[in-house]
């Protein structure tokens, strides 16, 4: 999981750097990091399926393989396109890996307070992972140049391999899921649209040809898509679940949490970088005080839903993401540095404590058997949120020159605070129903051979 979440950000603190390796400038490299997140949020589910139909640990397994060819490929790419092809290929073995680890989970602790926890920590810990990666980056960077972020990842899947094959033991679902084909089709293609449209459309313009057929093929996917999930006996994606305000409500609020992480993380990239001139590594320290944030908070977030309080958990971090990212727009590029990196710390505060309580709501509100279906429809939400956050600063900041970062950024910022202000939104539809306490979980376990 540390090493799905790294790969989601790692990469931006990056993009200047292999923009410049690559002849690219920075503002048309969003594919980079989106092409291997919508790929992730739109294989999740299906790989779940897979998983439960052919052992976990084998997809888990085929999973760490995908991804350390990919990444091989990645760090040997000699043009952007290869680079962009072979991130797709890294997001379709990290899709393996993501329900593959929530399964585990499940499978090895018995106790449902013990399960809780850890669920909490595997929440917990993908957050750090996704805020450390930037850190990580600088550093990498700094060492050995861009193409590390991906050679990195080749002796941990190396280790991770050997580890499976010594400590996980082989589990199956109860019972194998048909795949939905036609829908896993038709959801990539709505996930893709709907990101490639925010990042494309500001190049090619608003009503350029191609905007508009993009538009037309997503007004046309996305009520097909319902209509078949709907008709289908297996789907892909049980819609009839969105019925339940608090689950919507949580799954809204994932993708509010991951759109103000990832966004949060390209506009500390860029405003160090090209706003104050800094290197990747002093861009992955600036954003030191964010992970270190989550990594405080997250543990008392978990705390806070152990005992049922999960609304009070998202209402802080709804609070402190409004405030931490309206102070980092105020200050802007020039502004000072103390204030920035506490506005970072506070972001990351609320960023910590928003995310154990999200999937916690999101899997209680429903029943126990439904509880692995609301678990992958969180983490899709979570990837969507991730994409959307890249693409909609990209569009943002497309066109923007250095010397434009400071006021190019601030509606980023905005959009970062609005975020906070959906999460209040989640807490406070939330509130009117007590949370039950992971000790009255009754979430049934996977069978094993």
């Amino acid at each position: 999981m540390v090493l799905v979440g790294l790969d989601t950000t790692i990469v931006n603190v990056g993009l200047p750097s292999i923009g410049e390796g690559l002849g690219v400038p920075t503002n048309e490299l969003a594919w980079v990091i989106d092409a291997y997140t919508v790929t992730l949020a739109s294989l999740l589910i299906t790989s779940g399926a897979l998983a439960d139909r052919f052992g976990r640990r084998r997809m888990f397994r085929v999973g760490l393989t995908v991804f350390g060819l990919a990444s091989v490929a990645c760090a040997l790419a000699p043009t952007v396109e290869a680079l962009i092809a072979a991130r797709v290929v890294q997001g379709v073995g990290a899709s393996m890996l993501n329900p593959v680890a929530l399964a585990i989970v499940a499978h090895t602790m018995t106790d449902p307070r013990e399960r809780a926890r850890a669920l909490g920590f595997w929440g917990a810990l993908f957050g750090i992972s996704m805020a450390a990666g930037p850190l990580v980056g600088g550093v990498l960077i700094a060492s050995f140049g861009w193409r590390s972020l991906f050679w990195i990842n080749v002796p941990v899947i190396a280790v991770a391999l050997l580890l499976v094959a010594v400590v996980i033991p082989e589990s199956w679902g109860s019972r194998s899921r048909r795949v939905d084909l036609f829908g896993q089709v038709l959801l990539a293609v709505v996930l893709f649209l709907a990101v490639g449209l925010l990042i494309e459309a500001p190049r090619w313009g608003w009503t350029a040809p191609g905007t508009l057929v993009g538009v037309g093929v997503l007004a046309l996917a996305l009520p097909t898509f319902v209509a078949v999930e709907r008709r289908t006996s297996e789907p892909l994606m049980e819609l009839g679940l969105f019925h339940r305000p608090v689950f919507t409500a949580a799954v809204v609020g994932a993708v509010a949490a991951f759109v103000a992480l990832s966004a949060a993380l390209l506009l500390i990239t860029v405003s160090t970088q090209h706003g104050r001139g800094w290197t990747p590594l002093q861009s992955g320290l600036a954003m030191g005080p964010m992970a270190l944030a989550i990594v405080v908070f997250a543990p008392v977030s978990g705390l806070l839903v152990a005992r049922g309080r999960a609304p009070l958990a998202l209402t802080l971090a709804g609070v402190t993401v409004v405030v931490g990212a309206v102070a980092a727009g105020i200050a802007g590029v020039d502004g000072s540095l103390s204030v920035v990196l506490a506005a970072y710390a506070v972001i990351g505060a609320g960023l910590g404590l928003g995310n154990a309580p999200l999937t916690n709501t999101a899997i209680s509100s429903l029943p126990v058997e439904r509880a692995g279906v609301a678990g992958a429809i969180t983490s899709t939400a979570r990837q969507f949120g991730s994409a959307l956050g890249i693409a909609a600063i990209g569009a943002i900041l497309a066109g923007t020159q250095a010397v434009q970062v400071a006021a190019a950024s601030l509606p980023g910022w905005l959009l970062v605070a609005s975020c906070g202000a959906v999460l209040l939104g989640v807490a406070a539809i939330c509130h009117g129903r007590r949370t039950p306490r992971p000790g009255r979980s009754r979430t049934p376990l996977p069978v094993t051979r």
